[in-house]
């Protein structure tokens, strides 16, 4: 019985990225047709384990216009989208899909990013930041700066405390000695 690689996979309007990761492979077979049907058999390591994974991809793809790369740690297909469009999951099986098929974070656009070339637009229009009541904006950073502001409080608090409690002293000092003198 074959083992399933680690296959990950990211989009665009007009192509999906799927890596299957396997280090070593041989023997490596690729098939895609245009209905979608993606399979890869390869063996790895020492005792030449057999490993497979055959899918239903969501919708018709290009077979002419993708692409495969085989490295010595995985196996990268580039495959173009028969109609550009965004694919809501990589396979047409509904549900949870298998354990070993995941996302590519690392290639992973957001549609509405796509455009932008990957990154958002921070375009914040007419909001107003000063109706948040977060302080000033020179506040942020400014922790070492209250914290010694906190010491130079604590400080003169003791200072004062300490001046009572020898006003005090004084005090008591002064009438002890007029009950002596009584």
């Amino acid at each position: 019985m074959s083992r399933h690689p680690t296959v990950k996979w990211a989009q665009r309007s007009d192509k999906v990225y799927i890596t299957v990761e396997l280090p070593d492979a041989e023997d490596v077979k690729l098939k895609l047709e245009p209905e979608g049907k993606f399979f890869f058999s390869a063996t790895s390591g020492a005792s030449k384990t057999p490993y497979e994974v055959d899918l239903d991809l969501l919708d018709n793809v290009d077979v002419n216009e993708s692409k495969a790369s085989v490295s010595s740690r995985y196996v990268c297909y580039l495959v173009k989208k028969a109609e550009s469009k965004w694919w809501n999951r990589l396979i047409k099986q509904e549900g949870k899909p298998p354990v070993y098929v995941k996302v590519d974070w690392d290639k992973w656009v957001d549609e509405d990013e796509e455009d932008k070339g990957g990154e958002a637009d921070m375009d914040f229009g007419d909001f107003d930041f000063n109706s948040l009541n977060m302080g000033e904006a020179g506040d942020i950073g400014d922790e070492e700066e209250e914290s010694d502001m906190e010491e130079e409080i604590a400080a003169e608090t003791t200072k004062e405390a300490e001046k009572i409690v020898e006003e005090g002293n004084g005090e008591k000092e002064e009438a002890a000695s007029d009950v002596k003198k009584d």
